[in-house]
C-alpha cells in the first residue's frame, strides 16, 4: 500500500460526517503547595485550565488534523464550556456550523485535574463530570436529523457517536444508516453501552468493556462473530486496550490485532475517538476492514503516548506505518 499517497493525497479529498455527543474535556493543572489545615488533604494552586475537543468533537478533530473535511452535527450549552470548545474546534478547521448552541443548557464537561510539585510532572489525581443528561427538545432533535440527511448527500462516511447525552439517539441512528445505504457510504458507529441500538450500521468499534456487557466478561472471538452477525454488520472492531484489536468480519473468521507501540499507554483519553476517526477515513478511502483498521490501530498507539484528549498528524501515522511495515517485512 502507497501510504504516503493514502495519508497525504486522498485523505485530503474525503469528507466525514460526525453526528453525536460534543463533550468539552478540561484540563485544570496545578501546583501542590502545602497541606491543608482543614483537612489532611493537599492544597492545589491552579497554574491553568486547558479546554480540548471531547467525544464527537474528538472524532472530527482527528478526522480535521489528518487533512479530511470533517462535518460535525450535534449540540453544546450557551455557557463558557461551549464557547471554549467551539473556539477550539475552529482552531482544529473542523466545520462546526451544524452545531447547535442551546441557551440554558450546560456543556457537558469532563474536568481532570492534574496535580504536581514544582518541576515534577503534573498527575491526574480526580475527574470531575458535568453531565447533562436533559433529554433534547424535539425542535432541536429534528433539526439535527435535518442537519444529518444534508450533510451525508457528499460525505464519503458517517459517524455516529453516542456517548449517550441524547444527540445520537436510536432515531438519529436509524437515520443516519438508512442515509448511507441509500448513498451506499459506511456508517461507523461508537456507542457507550447501546450497540445494540443501532442495527444495521456498517461496522462500530466498541471497548472491551462494552463487548463484555453484551456477551459476558468470559466471551470468545466465535462470540463476536455472531454478535457481528446478529446486529447485521459487515464488521466488527474491538478495541482492546493494550491487548490490541479483534476484528470480526462478516464471512470470516475473526483476527486479532497485536497493540502498535508501547504497552504502557501514557494517556487512554480519547484514544476511541481517534481509532473510530481513522477507520472511518479508511473505509472512506474505499480500503478494506482489515487494512482501515490496521491504519485506526497505528493512530491509537500514537495517541496513548500522548498527555490529554489528542489528535494524530499525518507525519506522525506515516511514520509508525512505515516503521510498522519495515518491521514486518523482516
Amino acid at each position: 500500500m502507497n501510504f504516503v499517497e493514502l495519508v497525504k493525497k486522498r485523505f485530503q479529498e474525503k469528507s466525514v460526517v460526525v453526528v453525536g455527543d460534543l463533550v468539552a474535556d478540561q484540563f485544570l493543572r496545578g501546583t501542590i503547595s502545602r497541606v491543608s489545615r482543614e483537612a489532611p488533604v493537599f492544597i492545589l494552586r491552579h497554574d491553568e485550565t486547558e479546554t480540548l475537543a471531547g467525544g464527537a468533537a474528538n472524532a472530527a478533530t482527528n478526522i480535521a488534523s489528518l487533512g479530511a473535511k470533517a462535518i460535525l452535527i450535534g449540540t453544546v450549552g450557551n455557557d463558557s464550556s461551549g464557547r471554549d470548545l467551539m473556539r477550539r474546534l475552529d482552531e482544529s478547521r473542523v466545520d462546526r456550523s451544524r452545531v447547535i448552541a442551546i441557551e440554558g443548557r450546560a456543556t457537558t464537561t469532563k474536568v481532570r485535574v492534574l496535580a504536581g510539585q514544582h518541576y515534577a510532572a503534573r498527575q491526574q489525581v480526580i475527574r470531575i463530570d458535568y453531565e447533562n443528561q436533559a433529554p433534547l427538545d424535539s425542535e432541536v432533535s429534528n433539526t439535527i436529523r435535518r442537519s444529518l440527511e444534508k450533510a451525508c448527500q457528499n460525505a464519503d462516511a458517517v459517524i455516529i457517536s453516542d456517548y449517550h447525552y441524547g444527540a445520537a439517539d436510536t432515531e438519529t441512528g436509524r437515520i443516519a444508516i438508512e442515509a448511507a445505504h441509500r448513498l451506499r457510504i459506511p456508517v461507523i458507529v461508537d456507542s457507550r453501552f447501546r450497540l445494540t441500538d443501532f442495527p444495521g450500521a456498517t461496522t462500530a468499534t466498541p471497548n472491551q468493556d462494552e463487548v463484555e456487557q453484551i456477551l459476558g466478561a468470559d466471551y470468545s472471538e466465535s462470540d463476536c462473530a455472531g454478535l457481528c452477525e446478529r446486529l447485521g454488520f459487515q464488521a466488527l472492531l474491538v478495541t482492546r486496550g493494550n491487548q490490541g484489536m479483534l476484528l470480526a468480519e462478516k464471512g470470516l473468521a475473526p483476527r486479532s490485532l497485536d497493540a502498535v507501540g508501547s504497552k504502557e499507554p501514557v494517556d487512554v483519553t480519547g484514544a476511541g475517538d481517534t481509532v473510530i476517526a481513522v477507520y472511518a477515513l479508511g473505509l472512506a478511502c474505499g480500503l478494506s476492514f482489515a487494512d482501515s483498521a490496521t491504519l485506526a490501530n497505528h493512530a491509537g498507539g500514537i495517541v496513548v503516548m500522548k498527555k490529554g484528549t489528542a489528535s494524530v498528524t499525518p507525519d506522525e501515522l506515516l511514520g509508525s506505518l512505515n516503521s510498522g511495515e519495515q518491521s514486518a517485512a523482516v
